[in-house]
């Protein structure tokens, strides 16, 4: 039997059976095919259990495709579908709308086409001559009737639907009707009406004066007037329609006079879209705004909301920012009873990193319930509990082969470090039982998930004991415990840092700012691309490697125990030179002091420059030809020199573990 005739089919893309539907039934809610998004229409295929419908089209549609015109470069196109929300997708090369259908995928790279528009190219031919016309800059491809109505395109230049001969820019993309083409003489713009505009392109970048923002590449000028709008921002679309983002249709408005966004509740210029129904007038970018979000900085979804009324908020402060939020604008919150979560519409669109979109409200639920479970324990089997429950000698994922014993304190006065976090052992910990294995873990260490939610990424972070790794936040080479985070590897100090906290040597709460670029308080230097801990009152900022600092520290300089120091008042010059260095210090800096003896000195002299590297630490790295595993110390016997620059060896050394092996390098050497 032909495919056309088979009144039921398996689609490799949903689990139960599709059954052909002649006459779809126009009562009730209004069915959507889950391939092209549109309204279903007679006939089609359905799984009335699962509420999933195929336009015939859709259904039937190849899965593969040898080529397209639209991508010549390549062959093989391969049908897919939406990925799982969080993962990074790629617009359609034409509409630029992001894959949440069906779309075909290039087999080499990223380009892909939605169903609908590779439905809709599919009969175009290449145009070999650029195009003839001065107010475009790419070659254009000749579409002689589109196979179907595609309802979310206009042409380009009228701005009305696309009906008879199209011309399609794959390179911007734009398309336009071959009538437009043909009979425009000149270009002008709604936007500025007064002089025709040419096209320009300027290696630097321009301001746009439609969208404000900053644009490489090709611009429409005015030659009378210093006014330029970038190539994309002038074809913008007459009309833009998607209910999961807003009930209502969108209509663009060009207008000169500024205005505030009720969607972001940030001022705009020239051009807007209005919704006539709900009288709000928002950015460009602002009418495909998320409705719903899951922020990796709260354990609920946010709502995007235009105006909220309700009084139960005790702040209006942004939970990033910490400025205040217009209640009379656009905002996401938290709807959950009890819950006072509000933040800018930007600051919590800052980065994608830190949210990914929910489609569904239903999806919330699910969200909330893999929250809330409870993640895999490190501790794989508690051997032994005490009278009141607790774990006194366990079994650990990190240290496999050997029990670990709880302890109140050291039988010796020794500098003993955590296995997890590498501070100095303090409280409660676990030891190794084997009397030759010195491995310590702070009872709060050991009983860490080896799953969980992290504010600072979207995905789960998973616990990991490789023991070697630099921190993504404070930049130090540490051992221990890091969490991975898909992709940023953070030590378990940083991993344990809130994204808002309370700071003993600052006034006010500090919050976490990406975009911090001023100088840390406690070490002068500048944050880099990974922000800062900022406080949104003062000018004060805190970078993660000295909110990783250890609180008090030994050395031998002074027989008791150094405290780190947050600002010295001391205007005596001779107090203020570091005490191991003998440079003088700046007093508005940290450092470490001794009470009792006076004594101060540099964090980085006092900890060292490696402080978190666990001394006898192995890894295996191959290196310049060296093919055995390497161990870390502090100190080498006889200062013997460097393979690698061949200078003596007075500092961090990483020595081969082989007894028959004398390589022996600086630490520094070896990550150069």
């Amino acid at each position: 039997m032909e495919m056309e005739k088979k009144r039921e089919i398996k689609h490799r893309f949903h689990e139960h059976p599709l059954v052909f539907v002649e006459d779809q039934s126009n009562e009730g809610e209004k069915a959507y095919c889950s391939a092209c998004g549109d309204v279903i229409s007679d006939p089609c295929f359905s799984c009335p259990p699962c509420n999933y419908h195929l336009h015939h089209n859709c259904a039937l549609a190849p899965e593969r495709i040898s080529s397209h015109p639209l991508h010549p470069q390549h062959s093989g196109f391969f049908l897919r579908k939406r990925p799982h929300p969080g993962i990074q997708v790629y617009g359609c090369a034409l509409c630029k709308e992001k894959r949440n259908m069906f779309f075909y995928e290039c087999n080499v790279c990223y380009f892909s086409l939605d169903i609908k528009c590779a439905d809709l190219s599919s009969s175009c031919s290449k145009v070999n001559q650029e195009s003839k016309h001065d107010f475009h800059p790419h070659p254009l491809t000749f579409i002689p009737s589109p196979l179907n109505e595609h309802k979310n395109l206009y042409c380009s230049c009228c701005h009305e639907p696309l009906v008879g001969a199209l011309y399609i820019c794959v390179d911007c993309p734009l398309i336009f009707h071959k009538t437009c083409i043909d009979e425009s003489n000149k270009f002008k713009h709604p936007s500025h009406r007064i002089h025709p505009l040419f096209l320009d392109r300027n290696k630097n970048s321009l301001f746009c004066k439609l969208c404000q923002k900053q644009h490489y590449g090709f611009f429409y000028c005015c030659s009378v007037c210093d006014f330029k709008i970038n190539i994309l921002c002038a074809w913008s679309m007459p009309f833009v329609e998607d209910k999961s983002r807003h009930q209502h249709p969108f209509t663009l408005h060009w207008r000169r006079g500024s205005f505030i966004c009720d969607a972001c509740g940030t001022q705009g210029n020239y051009m807007s879209y209005t919704c006539s129904t709900c009288n709000i007038t928002v950015h460009k970018d602002c009418t495909k705004l998320p409705r719903i979000i899951k922020f990796s900085r709260h354990d609920h979804c946010l709502f995007h909301k235009y105006f909220i009324e309700t009084q139960e908020l005790t702040t209006k402060d942004c939970k990033i920012c910490f400025n205040e939020v217009n209640l009379e604008c656009g905002s996401y919150s938290c709807v959950k009873s009890g819950c006072n979560y509000i933040v800018h519409v930007n600051c919590a669109l800052e980065d994608d990193r830190f949210y990914e979109v929910v489609e569904r409200e239903s999806q919330c639920e699910e969200l909330y319930g893999s929250s809330a479970k409870s993640t895999q324990s490190s501790i794989t089997r508690v051997v032994e509990v005490s009278e009141d429950g607790e774990a006194t000698k366990i079994e650990h994922f990190s240290h496999e082969g050997h029990c670990l014993v709880l302890a109140d304190k050291m039988e010796e006065e020794t500098d003993r470090r955590c296995d997890g976090c590498m501070l100095p052992v303090s409280t409660l910990f676990y030891y190794c039982s084997e009397s030759e294995c010195h491995f310590y873990l702070h009872k709060n260490c050991s009983e860490l998930p080896r799953v969980k939610r992290h504010w600072f990424r979207r995905s789960t972070a998973n616990l990991d004991s490789r023991s070697f790794m630099r921190c993504y936040l404070c930049r130090r080479y540490c051992s221990g415990f890091f969490y991975e985070m898909g992709g940023p590897d953070v030590c378990l100090r940083c991993a344990e840092v809130r994204d808002v906290i309370e700071f003993q040597g600052h006034e006010h709460l500090l919050f976490y700012d990406l975009k911090c670029r001023e100088r840390c308080n406690g070490c002068g230097a500048d944050p880099g691309p990974y922000g800062a801990f900022k406080c949104g009152k003062c000018s004060f900022a805190l970078d993660f490697k000295c909110l990783s600092l250890p609180q008090s520290a030994v050395h031998k300089i002074d027989q008791h125990q150094l405290n780190l120091t947050y600002h010295d008042d001391n205007d005596y010059s001779k107090h203020l030179h570091c005490d191991i260095c003998e440079v003088k210090r700046d007093p508005s800096l940290w450092y470490y002091c001794c009470s009792i003896c006076d004594t101060s000195a540099h964090p980085d002299c006092i900890l060292g420059e490696f402080p978190f590297l666990k001394d006898g630490i192995t890894f295996s790295q191959y290196h310049y030809g060296h093919r055995h595993d390497v161990q870390f110390h502090r100190k080498a016997e006889d200062y013997p020199n460097c393979r690698l620059c061949g200078q003596r060896c007075r500092r961090e050394i990483l020595k081969c573990t082989e007894s028959t092996c004398n390589y022996i390098a600086h630490f520094k050497c070896w990550w150069l």
